[in-house]
């Protein structure tokens, strides 16, 4: 599961560990749940065509899609503009980018869709751009946070060691600030793969599909079924950023 870290602070060995096993005990929870129900439940014909499973695979494929293609648009935004405004003469910037995009963030997922589907019309890319946006916060607070805790005197020393700028950056902070950075994006696919169940809404696909088509038509282990392939989805994407988290940064942090 997700886990906060503090502006200056690391997170403890134990942490670490625990954050790579939660998740996958969950994980696996959900998938024993899964196999009960669609094993021992008496399925009808109805509910055994909306698990097709042609079906529940284009609605992985598409609910993948739409989780990470939108994850990789809100890196692509959010760490850019996130180490720009730590530059000097942006602070002003700063603090209207983190404030509207938290007003953005307090809208419900389901809100932030309809309104670009208002504008866009249906379809995948109004999916992708409406999670991106709902997801910008975290990453965009995190390298602003990450990049502002590394220790202005290490700063200092690499100046009077001949370094440039860009150096400084691509040298000390962004390796400094990386576990951080990597903890907003982590937060943001997560939120990406979940939210992606909404998708259906407006056209977008997803395995939001089969959990509209076992509501309409009263068929819960549809709906069980469904959801519990959405959570399993963010979980080990959950896991995999931890992993990453755990060994991207630099040794000996």
């Amino acid at each position: 599961m997700t886990t906060a870290i503090s502006p200056g602070k690391t997170r403890s060995p134990l942490s670490e560990r625990l954050d790579l096993i939660i998740s996958p005990i969950f994980a696996a929870g959900l998938a024993i749940l899964g196999f009960a129900v669609w094993t021992y439940s008496d399925l009808d014909k109805i509910t055994i065509a909306i698990l097709s499973p042609d079906k529940i695979q284009r609605q992985i494929g598409e609910t993948l899609i739409l989780g990470l293609t939108s994850s990789i648009l809100v890196v692509l935004i959010a760490v850019p503009v996130g180490i720009l405004v730590t530059r000097k003469g942006y602070p002003r910037l700063k603090s209207a980018l983190v404030n509207t995009l938290g007003l953005g963030q307090a809208l419900p997922a389901y809100g932030l869709i309809v309104i670009f589907f208002s504008f866009m019309g249906s379809g995948i890319v109004t999916v992708i751009l409406a999670l991106a946006t709902f997801s910008l916060l975290p990453v965009l607070r995190n390298t602003i946070v990450g990049l502002e805790q590394v220790d202005k005197s290490v700063i200092d020393a690499a100046r009077g060691m001949g370094l440039t700028a860009r150096q400084i950056l691509l040298k000390i902070e962004l390796p400094l600030s990386v576990e951080v950075i990597l903890g907003g994006i982590r937060t943001a696919v997560v939120i990406n793969i979940g939210f992606s169940a909404l998708a259906f809404l407006v056209g977008g696909g997803g395995l939001g599909e089969t959990i509209n088509s076992g509501l309409k038509l009263d068929r819960g282990p549809a709906i069980l079924i469904g959801a519990v392939m959405v959570a399993i989805m963010a979980l080990l994407f959950d896991f995999l950023s931890a992993l990453a988290q755990k060994y991207l940064k630099p040794k000996g942090l």
